[in-house]
Formats: C-alpha cells, sequence, structure tokens
C-alpha cells in the first residue's frame, strides 16, 4: 500500500526530482519512493523522540517540586 503523503511529495519535485532521484540512489534506495518513505519515518522518529524527552523533562521538574514543598524549614 502506498502512502499519498509520499506520492503528494514526489509529485511536487519538479525541478528537483533529479537531485533527489541522485540523493537516494547514493544513499543505497532502489526508488525514491522508499528515499522518502525513508526520510518521513526518521522525522516522526525525532518528533517522538522530543516529545518523550520533553515529557521526562516535565515529570523530572514535577517530582523536584514536591520534593522542595516537603521541607519544614520553608
Amino acid at each position: 500500500m502506498q502512502n499519498p503523503q509520499i506520492i503528494q511529495m514526489i509529485e511536487n519535485l519538479k525541478g528537483r526530482r533529479n537531485y533527489e532521484e541522485n540523493k537516494a540512489s547514493k544513499l543505497g534506495f532502489s526508488s525514491l519512493y522508499e528515499y522518502f518513505e525513508d526520510k518521513i519515518l526518521k522525522e516522526e522518529k525525532v518528533i517522538h523522540d522530543k516529545d518523550s524527552e520533553l515529557k521526562e523533562m516535565k515529570s523530572h521538574n514535577d517530582i523536584q517540586k514536591k520534593e522542595k514543598k516537603s521541607c519544614s524549614c520553608c
């Protein structure tokens, strides 16, 4: 099953199509579709990693705030 988002990206390349095809072949992809599919997956992974890192930092900050409130001298 082909992703319509990738197909749309390939159709919109116009003058950059040859450049992207050469780049894809240099990176070892057999088709432009595979190259863009990999590119999108990597972007999604980066977004997911940043999101999970942000959640982890927020939970860590919440824990620190709770620890500060438990001080009896303040």
